[in-house]
Protein backbone atom coordinates (compact mmCIF):
# COMPACT_ATOMS: atom_id res chain seq x y z
CA UNK A 1 0.00 0.00 0.00
CA UNK A 2 1.23 3.38 -0.83
CA UNK A 3 1.34 6.26 2.09
CA UNK A 4 -2.21 7.83 0.60
CA UNK A 5 -3.57 4.56 0.40
CA UNK A 6 -2.82 3.77 4.32
CA UNK A 7 -3.95 6.70 5.48
CA UNK A 8 -7.00 6.67 3.18
CA UNK A 9 -7.54 3.07 5.20
CA UNK A 10 -6.70 4.96 8.42
CA UNK A 11 -9.23 7.69 7.96
CA UNK A 12 -12.26 5.26 7.13
CA UNK A 13 -11.01 3.15 10.30
CA UNK A 14 -9.91 5.78 13.06
CA UNK A 15 -13.44 7.43 13.47
CA UNK A 16 -12.74 8.12 16.80
CA UNK A 17 -9.16 9.67 16.98
CA UNK A 18 -7.43 11.47 14.07
CA UNK A 19 -5.69 9.40 11.68
CA UNK A 20 -2.41 9.63 10.46
CA UNK A 21 -1.57 11.34 7.20
CA UNK A 22 -0.15 10.11 4.04
CA UNK A 23 2.86 12.11 4.93
CA UNK A 24 3.03 10.82 8.45
CA UNK A 25 3.06 7.13 6.84
CA UNK A 26 5.71 8.40 4.28
CA UNK A 27 7.87 9.55 7.13
CA UNK A 28 7.24 6.43 8.94
CA UNK A 29 8.20 3.95 6.10
CA UNK A 30 11.16 5.83 5.35
CA UNK A 31 12.67 4.87 9.14
CA UNK A 32 15.37 2.30 8.49
CA UNK A 33 13.29 -0.23 10.85
CA UNK A 34 9.95 0.29 9.43
CA UNK A 35 7.78 -2.77 9.17
CA UNK A 36 4.51 -2.88 7.22
CA UNK A 37 2.26 -5.67 6.69
CA UNK A 38 -1.03 -5.55 4.71
CA UNK A 39 -4.01 -7.63 3.50
CA UNK A 40 -6.43 -6.36 0.75
CA UNK A 41 -8.27 -4.37 3.37
CA UNK A 42 -5.82 -3.73 6.58
CA UNK A 43 -2.31 -2.90 7.75
CA UNK A 44 0.02 -3.51 10.90
CA UNK A 45 2.54 -0.58 10.76
CA UNK A 46 5.49 -1.01 13.31
CA UNK A 47 9.31 -0.80 14.25
CA UNK A 48 12.09 -3.24 14.86
CA UNK A 49 14.93 -2.58 16.66
CA UNK A 50 17.11 -4.39 18.97
CA UNK A 51 15.13 -7.37 19.18
CA UNK A 52 11.42 -5.93 20.25
CA UNK A 53 8.26 -5.06 17.56
CA UNK A 54 6.50 -2.29 18.36
CA UNK A 55 3.35 -1.88 16.33
CA UNK A 56 2.75 1.74 16.00
CA UNK A 57 -0.39 1.76 13.43
CA UNK A 58 -3.26 -1.26 12.82
CA UNK A 59 -6.29 -0.81 10.64
CA UNK A 60 -9.16 -2.55 9.20
CA UNK A 61 -11.73 -1.04 7.02
CA UNK A 62 -14.86 -1.05 8.90
CA UNK A 63 -17.04 -2.54 5.64
CA UNK A 64 -14.48 -5.56 6.24
CA UNK A 65 -14.37 -5.70 10.18
CA UNK A 66 -14.31 -9.17 12.00
CA UNK A 67 -13.62 -11.05 8.37
CA UNK A 68 -10.10 -12.02 9.23
CA UNK A 69 -7.85 -8.98 7.27
CA UNK A 70 -6.42 -7.49 10.60
CA UNK A 71 -5.67 -11.01 11.78
CA UNK A 72 -3.99 -11.86 9.24
CA UNK A 73 -2.03 -8.58 9.08
CA UNK A 74 -1.03 -9.11 12.38
CA UNK A 75 0.30 -12.35 11.82
CA UNK A 76 2.23 -11.58 9.29
CA UNK A 77 3.36 -8.55 11.05
CA UNK A 78 4.59 -11.49 13.99
CA UNK A 79 6.25 -13.56 11.51
CA UNK A 80 8.02 -10.84 9.95
CA UNK A 81 9.13 -9.44 13.00
CA UNK A 82 10.58 -12.49 14.12
CA UNK A 83 12.01 -13.49 10.69
CA UNK A 84 14.10 -9.79 11.75
CA UNK A 85 15.06 -11.13 15.38
CA UNK A 86 12.40 -9.95 16.93
CA UNK A 87 11.47 -11.74 20.14
CA UNK A 88 9.00 -9.64 21.59
CA UNK A 89 6.25 -7.12 20.35
CA UNK A 90 4.93 -4.15 22.19
CA UNK A 91 2.15 -1.69 21.56
CA UNK A 92 -0.37 1.27 23.12
CA UNK A 93 -4.33 1.08 22.92
CA UNK A 94 -6.53 3.13 24.21
CA UNK A 95 -8.59 2.15 27.53
CA UNK A 96 -11.76 2.87 25.73
CA UNK A 97 -11.11 0.85 22.81
CA UNK A 98 -12.24 -2.26 24.33
CA UNK A 99 -12.90 -4.19 20.80
CA UNK A 100 -9.21 -3.65 19.85
CA UNK A 101 -7.43 -4.68 23.39
CA UNK A 102 -10.18 -7.46 23.13
CA UNK A 103 -8.65 -8.00 20.00
CA UNK A 104 -5.28 -7.93 20.84
CA UNK A 105 -5.26 -10.75 23.68
CA UNK A 106 -6.87 -13.13 21.12
CA UNK A 107 -3.64 -12.72 19.59
CA UNK A 108 -2.04 -13.45 22.81
CA UNK A 109 -0.96 -9.78 24.03
CA UNK A 110 -1.21 -9.26 27.45
CA UNK A 111 -1.80 -5.91 29.64
CA UNK A 112 1.60 -4.86 31.48
CA UNK A 113 1.26 -1.15 32.33
CA UNK A 114 -1.04 2.26 31.73
CA UNK A 115 -0.10 5.66 30.87
CA UNK A 116 -2.28 7.81 32.06
CA UNK A 117 -4.23 10.94 29.48
CA UNK A 118 -2.21 9.50 26.71
CA UNK A 119 -4.64 9.91 23.81
CA UNK A 120 -5.88 13.37 23.47
CA UNK A 121 -9.08 14.20 21.84
CA UNK A 122 -10.86 17.51 20.66
CA UNK A 123 -14.20 17.86 22.85
CA UNK A 124 -13.70 14.44 24.60
CA UNK A 125 -11.65 13.76 28.03
CA UNK A 126 -8.08 12.75 27.53
CA UNK A 127 -7.95 8.60 27.36
CA UNK A 128 -5.74 6.04 28.61
CA UNK A 129 -2.84 4.30 27.13
CA UNK A 130 -3.27 0.63 27.84
CA UNK A 131 0.46 -0.93 26.69
CA UNK A 132 0.66 -4.44 25.64
CA UNK A 133 3.16 -7.19 24.73
CA UNK A 134 3.40 -10.54 23.46
CA UNK A 135 6.65 -12.86 23.31
CA UNK A 136 7.07 -13.88 19.77
CA UNK A 137 7.80 -17.81 19.24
Amino acid sequence: MTPEALAALSARAYRHMAPWSAQAFAETLARPHALLTTTEHAFVLGLVVAGEAEILALAADPDHQRQGAASAALTGFHAAAAARDATRVLLEVAAANTPARAFYSRHRYREIGLRRGYYRRPDQPPDDAVLMDRALP
